[in-house]
């Protein structure tokens, strides 16, 4: 399963450099990390990074994309789960396996809203969940937009900042290690659902 896993990250972040040189890379970023926010399973990192490291001196115009499309798509999320959590958000819950934990999860969500919405914005775990969670339980949708802002901005901004003051050997060493960095992702990624009683 790691194997398989290392191997499909591998295969996504080259479909992500092949991205870099399109004209359209910046629009493919947008709808990536809308549509990462509220259904689709691909985080806008794996074209953020190449493009950043492609794109050095536009970085802050690139991390501001991400971060505003992916708050765009996140409010998206919201509405999935306010306004059609029976027709979409379900299926989308199903499609991904989801849904068990996430109906566990709602029971406490409220208490700590704000900080899941940060904590899931600034880590891999899935946002989408969080979205439509924030939707489903009517979480205040102020405190759901500033924290969403805060995070996605966050971990964007860091992630542009990094790859702008050290460039290529940040690339060098982001494709050197991808194959360990997969499983760091990926148990980041059980941590977080272990950490909010999920998996």
């Amino acid at each position: 399963m790691k194997k398989m896993y290392q191997k499909c990250v591998k295969k996504i972040y080259a479909w992500g450099t092949k991205q870099v040189k399109s004209p359209y890379a910046l629009w493919i970023l947008a709808i990536v990390a809308f549509a990462e926010s509220s259904f689709f399973p691909i985080p806008p990192d794996i074209l953020l990074i190449p493009l950043v490291l492609y794109r050095s001196k536009e970085a802050f115009k690139i991390a501001t994309v991400a971060m505003v499309c992916s708050v765009l798509g996140g409010c998206f999320g919201y509405a999935i789960g306010y306004f059609l959590y029976n027709s979409v958000g379900i299926p989308v819950l199903n499609f991904y396996h989801y849904r068990p934990a996430f109906e566990r999860f709602c029971e406490k969500y409220n208490t700590y809203g704000a900080w899941i919405v940060f904590g899931a914005g600034i880590t891999p775990f899935p946002y989408k969940i969080i979205t439509i969670a924030s939707g489903v339980t009517h979480l205040n949708f102020g405190v759901f937009t500033v924290a969403s802002i805060l995070a996605r901005g966050l971990r964007f901004y860091l992630i542009a900042v990094l790859l702008w003051a050290f460039g290529e050997p940040m690339q060098r060493f982001i494709e050197k290690n991808l194959g360990w960095l997969s499983v760091v992702f990926l148990a980041l990624l059980i941590g977080g659902f272990l950490l909010v009683g999920l998996f």
